[in-house]
């Protein structure tokens, strides 16, 4: 069964949502792809195997079966194992609910959901550390405010979840999927969860993300709810954003 190869947590994460008529956004990493070997970045070329296909699918149809939800929304980094989760996590939706599932996938060209794109000023300045220390300590030095050429992380991490909140489902029962990469995920959760360090068990698997949901009708006033690894927290914005 392809469920078999979802990462544990996420199965988990269900029974902790809210309320099906309170909207989420699963941000996700895409789900299982050609292995590459070394740290750096994998590459853009990398497509999904026939398991993380039939993974990506399975995991749609559970997810609006068993949350009563339906999606309503979905943006994609516009690498093509990002946007071929989505199609087919949607396609295992339609074959679950009878209520109509978007079959439109906003490709964020902008670079928010792209690695590490959504963290970088100038990659010129950044591009060689990444080289240099691989993912997970190029992650780490980012967190940590600690290269040239990056966003302060606190400013790069408001800009993707204001892209969420943005493209947050706004009716009960919605459900919207924001598919991007391990980088960007373990970048984010580092920082919203006040830790200056990532190791490689906090690194996100292949089809693993976080629930997200917000309260609150304008983003830099509101409260930000999300699902990790079995947890529900809490992130006041407003006092997030004068951290920096």
């Amino acid at each position: 069964m392809a469920l078999e190869l979802l990462p544990a947590s996420m199965l988990k994460a269900i029974d902790l949502l809210p309320d099906a008529q309170t909207p989420v956004t699963l941000f996700t990493r895409h789900s299982i792809r050609e292995i590459v070997v070394g740290q750096g970045l994998a590459g853009y070329n990398l497509q999904l195997t026939e398991q993380g296909r039939d993974l990506a699918e399975a995991w749609g149809g559970y997810l609006v079966g068993n949350t009563d939800r339906v999606i309503q929304h979905c943006i994609s980094s516009p690498i093509q194992r990002c946007v071929d989760t989505a199609a087919l996590m949607i396609r295992g939706a339609d074959g679950i609910t009878l209520e109509p599932n978007t079959h439109h996938i906003e490709i964020i060209e902008q670079g928010l959901l792209v690695e590490p794109g959504s963290f970088v000023l100038d990659i010129k300045q950044a591009g060689p550390y990444f080289q240099k220390q691989g993912a997970l300590g190029f992650i780490n030095s980012f967190v940590n405010n600690a290269l040239p050429g990056m966003k302060h992380p606190i400013h790069g991490v408001v800009d993707v979840l204001e892209l969420i909140y943005n493209t947050h489902p706004t009716n009960q029962y919605g459900l919207s999927l924001a598919v991007s990469h391990d980088t960007i995920l373990a970048a984010i959760i580092a920082v919203i969860s006040g830790r200056n360090e990532v190791t490689q068990a906090d690194w996100p698997d292949m089809m693993e993300g976080l629930f997200v949901w917000f309260e609150g009708d304008e983003f830099l006033e509101s409260k930000l709810k999300w699902i990790w690894r079995g947890q529900i927290h809490t992130l006041d914005i407003s006092q997030f954003r004068q951290k920096v």
